[in-house]
């Protein structure tokens, strides 16, 4: 799947971070959403997830949400490759 690179300091945005102190988790919005839409059309959740990646500030590219939305319609598993900077 996609690639991804975010600063450390901005981890927060994509994995569920207890201690974060707002709710624009882009893990906890996958996790939702692969709970609530699976089989339903990827036309219908790519703007569901791109939503979620514009609230958590983080860039995929429209690539990225389409084969997101695919593994969430069809059930498979879905792999990101995220690359942590300090820069």
């Amino acid at each position: 799947m996609g690639d991804i690179t975010l600063h450390a300091s901005d981890m927060h945005r994509l994995l569920a971070d207890p201690t974060a102190r707002f709710g624009a988790l882009y893990q906890r919005a996958y996790t939702e959403l692969a709970g609530t839409h699976r089989g339903r059309p990827v036309a219908e959740i790519v703007p569901l997830l791109r939503a979620a990646a514009d609230a958590a500030l983080l860039g995929f590219t429209d690539a990225d949400l389409i084969e997101q939305a695919q593994a969430i319609s069809s059930g498979a598993p879905c792999e990101l490759r995220v690359r942590v900077t300090d820069r």
